[in-house]
Parts: structure tokens; sequence; C-alpha cells
């Protein structure tokens, strides 16, 4: 059994020391050696990511999760896409996990992205991603967007951000905002259509997922052409949004037919879940907005994307800065998976 010493060498570069996706026994500050691999249905894992750690930094780490109460800690450096940087898996068979907002006010002293997941999903197994569209998939608000055009951005947009912090009902505030619309030329909305900005990452991620043959959809309180919009360029399997009424090329300022709100979305997820005859635990919702955390809720894995503090408090995890292709570091951990 071999050893090596985390504190003798605290600026050393761990990650070429150590063996990839290889699990290390965390005792007296050094990694020992094991053939021990985690069950995923079993403990918590800490996923560290965002930047090349020390040794000194994964001290600091082992040491506030065994302040928090994780005894019996376990060190993994793995790498689920090759030219991102590695990540760093800490797995404790502790069952009960820590606020997420907690987690990152320690993981910004440290520069880094400090996560906890119970019972992951593996990118090795089919799955479905579930995403909000607007600020998740897409960098802006499309429905604010519009709004510009319409010379109505500053209340629309007032109303959006309250809608996303949870201060008002979705399907209420989105009726509001879409009948200051009232008007637009159609052609306009073909125009902001076309030059859709996307977070990101999310065309690696997606093209990573689809590669691991998983189902890729959206789920927005957004509106249908800018949904269909982003589904050609992500190739995504399907999606959920709502309509817009039309007259004459020029919108009436409703909205038709089922309105995609934060209930429409969880049963959206359930509905493709049961579709897939997919295990909950291959189901990852992931958005930024309150009307985003019952699809979360109803997922297995919940990702706050950028997400106000509300979210990021609510959700099971959070990538809080960076290329949503950091998603993958919450698929990828190398762990048993067998019944």
């Amino acid at each position: 059994m071999s050893q090596l010493s985390l504190a003798a060498t605290p600026s050393a570069n761990l990650a070429e020391q150590i063996s990839l996706n290889c699990w290390y026994k965390i005792e007296n500050k050094h990694l020992i050696t094991t053939d021990f691999t985690p069950k995923a249905n079993q403990g918590v894992f800490s996923i560290a990511f965002g930047n090349e750690l020390n040794a000194e930094q994964l001290l600091a780490i082992s040491d506030f999760l065994a302040a928090q109460g994780f005894s019996n800690l376990s060190l993994c450096c793995y790498q689920p896409v090759a030219d991102m940087p590695v990540a760093w898996g800490f797995h404790s068979e502790t069952t009960t996990v820590l606020s997420p907002l907690a987690l990152v006010e320690f993981a910004k002293q440290l520069g880094i992205q400090l996560v906890q997941l119970t019972d992951p999903p593996t990118v090795n197994e089919p799955g479905l991603l579930l995403m909000d569209m607007d600020s998740t998939a897409i960098t802006i608000e499309c429905i604010d967007e519009i709004a510009r055009l319409a010379d109505v951005y500053d209340e629309v947009a007032a109303v959006t951000a309250q809608a996303m912090a949870g201060q008002l009902d979705f399907a209420q505030s989105l009726k509001q905002r879409v009948a200051k619309l009232e008007g637009i030329d159609g052609d306009l909305i073909d125009g902001l259509k076309a030059r859709l900005p996307l977070m990101p990452g999310v065309s690696e991620l997606c093209q990573y997922l689809k590669a691991h043959n998983w189902h890729l959809a959206i789920a927005s309180g957004g509106f249908v052409p800018f949904a269909e919009q982003v589904q050609s360029l992500l190739d995504l399997d399907e999606v959920h949004a709502n309509t817009l009424e039309f007259k004459d090329n020029r919108l009436t300022g409703k909205v038709i037919g089922t309105i995609v709100d934060a209930e429409e979305k969880a049963r959206v997820l359930k509905r493709i879940e049961q579709r897939l005859t997919l295990n909950n635990r291959q189901t990852v919702a992931m958005g930024d907005g309150a009307n985003d955390l019952k699809m979360m809720a109803a997922a297995g894995l919940g990702v706050a994307v950028h997400g106000k503090q509300k979210v990021v408090e609510q959700a099971q995890t959070a990538i809080n800065e960076g290329s949503l292709l950091q998603v993958a570091y919450l698929l990828g951990l190398p762990l048993d998976y067998s019944l």
C-alpha cells in the first residue's frame, strides 16, 4: 500500500502524481491507495472543479468537510472530457448534504466551485437532460428582448425579474407581460430568433450527452419560435414552450394553449421519463429561475445555472459560473453503479 503526503508538498500539482479515476483514502494528511470504488447510491459526493488545485487546497477542502461531519473521506481525480481541467471527487458515508449556499461561500475562498451530490446520474447509461431556455440554454430573456423592440423593455424586464425570483405568480406575470407586446411585427420576432446567443458551453454539453445516448429537451416559460430555433442549433429531441398568438403577422398580446409554468415543466419531465422508461436517477433538470424549482425537484438531479439565490439555495446543486460543459463533472464520477 503506497502513500502520498499532502502536507509535504503543499504546492504540488497532485493530478500529475496520482492515477486518474482511482480512489484514495485520506488519512492523517496522506493519500493511501486502495482498490475501493464507492457505490453510487451510498453516501455523499463532494465535487471540486473550476481551477487546478494543489495539495494545500485539497487539504483545505478535506478539513472543511471533516469539520462539517463528513468522515472517512476518500478522494478521486477524474477528467470526464479530455480538454477540461480535472475535477476532484470526495466521498463520505455521511448521508446529509450541506446547504448549497454554504458550499458556495467556502468555495469562493479557494476560487473554485464545490457541489454535493447523492446517488448521482452517470453519463454511461441513457438519460434525460431537460433544460430551461431563457438565461439557461441562451444568455437572454426573449420576452425582455421583444419588449425592447416595442419600447416597453423597462416595465416588462422588471416583471420578469420579479417572476424569476419567485415574487410573482408565473402564469399571471406572463399574461401581463405578453399583453404589453401587442402589435409587434412577426418579422421582428424572426430577426430576434435568428441571433439567439447560446449560453457558453451548452453546445458542447449537448454534443457530449448526445454521444452517450442521452435525450435532450427544453421546457421553457418562453416561446415556441425561439425554442424551436434552439432545438435546431443544439440538435435537441423535443421542446415545450408557450405559444404566442399572431393575427395578420402581428402579436395579439395573448398566449394560447397550455401555459408552460413551474407545474407544467415538472409534468413534462415526468412524462418524458416515463415514455423513455428511465430510472429517475438518470434525469437531470437545469434552470435559473424560481419557476424551474419544481422541475428540478422532480428530477434525479436538479442543477441551478448561474441562478438566483433562492434557486441555488433550493436546487440540489449549481453551476455558479463558467461553461455549462462543467455539468459533465456531475455525471462522470468513477463510481460503482452495480446493484
